[in-house]
């Protein structure tokens, strides 16, 4: 089954369901009217959660289902020296 179709408008309206079937089952239906491609039905993708509940039960990942905490990246300054030292320096 190739992944994309192209279906007309009229065709659309009288296969409407078989069409659907075939999205649900992964295809892009791309809608044409006078052969001019217009919309295009395609499968929603998982959630973010539905994708968290997949890789803990492939065991990829563990998550308690709680909201997860936002990253907050620190910087450590591990020399003697500011960064605002090395930014003067640059500017003489």
């Amino acid at each position: 089954m190739t992944n994309e179709v192209r279906v007309g408008t009229r065709e659309l309206r009288s296969r409407l369901s078989e069409c659907l079937h075939r999205v649900k089952a992964g295809q892009t239906i791309i809608v044409t009217e006078r052969g001019k491609a217009i919309a295009q039905i395609s499968p929603l993708k998982a959630s973010l959660e539905e994708r968290l509940q997949a890789m803990v039960s492939s065991g990829t990942a563990e998550w308690d289902g709680k909201a997860l905490q936002a990253y907050r990246p620190s910087a450590v300054n591990k020399g003697d020296r500011q960064v605002s030292d090395l930014v003067t320096e640059g500017r003489e």
